[in-house]
């Protein structure tokens, strides 16, 4: 039975090598070139994937990893042959790759569009052009509203969009297509509200849809008091480059999420006085930030520019 798995283990071997020496065929100088740059291209991206997710100690893995096998394509040519070796490298970095297919989604989904999309048109297309007072009034609704469901526990979840939000994310919700105001975002997470338990997207100054649902983080890291809206506002942070709002319906407790990251802020006369919690200002500037610095060129323009 051995003999029999080792010459199939060989037979596939040789099928793997077969298939890429297809490729080679009338290849001279133009085939290292090639194969030199896709090595480098492929081990880069990989790299810089794990230092982007602070995964330091696997990058090093993966780094030794390579190492052992070019050493051992060094010394031992006829066990780690130069085809063997190009597929080992392949397949060590595929591994990385797949570990980290969350994060790899977030680098394709983030794209600045120049365009209308379907999310745009989801939204009502573009909309007229605007003043820096309605930015200010867009950010005081929101606040406001923010504000009003602290005080009173009310679960919310809003994400601030830059029209980056994955198009299957959008319908699963209801479009509203509705002007920002802290009526209607209080009115949407009202309690028992059809819409109250899903996430409301707003981009710009309208709010494009809610009762979304958002994919939910799959790291254990963050502390067992965060519920489905906490997980799904740092879900969504790690695929798209959006900023995420969350009242706790528990404890009134306001937390911003950006890029994974949890900052957070009570509302109620005991404010928690820990220096990972977001106080008003904080709320404040991640709203200022993402109406004056994160949304596209042409909501700038709308919007009179930077202040």
């Amino acid at each position: 039975m051995t003999t029999g798995l080792l010459a199939s283990w060989s037979e596939i071997q040789k099928g793997t090598i077969a298939f890429f020496e297809s490729f080679k065929s009338g290849w001279g100088v133009a085939e290292v070139l090639v194969e030199v740059f896709m090595l480098f291209f492929l081990i880069f991206f990989v790299s810089k994937i794990l230092r982007d997710n602070d995964a330091t100690k696997l990058m090093v893995v993966y780094w030794v990893a390579l190492g052992l096998g070019g050493v051992l394509h060094l010394i031992a040519t006829d066990i780690m042959s130069k085809d063997i070796f190009f597929i080992f490298i392949l397949l060590v970095s595929a591994i990385m790759l797949i570990m980290f297919s969350t994060e790899i989604k977030k680098i394709f989904w983030d794209v600045q569009k120049t365009k209308q999309t379907s999310s745009d048109r989801l939204a009502g297309g573009n909309p007229e052009i605007r003043t820096e007072a309605d930015t200010e009034r867009c950010i005081q609704a929101i606040h406001r509203a923010l504000q009003d469901m602290s005080k009173n526990k009310v679960g919310a979840l809003i994400v601030l969009s830059k029209g980056n939000v994955p198009r299957n994310v959008l319908q699963s919700g209801t479009a509203i297509d509705a002007e920002v105001s802290s009526q209607l975002i209080g009115g949407v997470f009202f309690p028992n509200s059809p819409l109250h338990d899903g996430a409301m997207i707003i981009k710009g100054y309208k709010i494009q849809a809610a009762g979304c649902f958002l994919p939910l983080t799959q790291k254990m890291s963050y502390p067992k008091e965060f519920g489905s809206r906490h997980r799904a506002a740092i879900g969504i942070t790690e695929v798209s480059n959006v900023i995420a709002i969350v009242v706790s319906e528990e404890t009134g407790i306001i937390s911003i999420v950006k890029q994974g990251k949890v900052t957070r802020y009570s509302d109620d006369d005991n404010n928690i006085k820990v220096t990972r919690y977001a106080d008003y200002d904080n709320i404040m500037d991640a709203l200022r930030d993402y109406y004056l610095n994160e949304l596209p060129s042409t909501d700038k323009k709308r919007n009179g520019g930077n202040r």
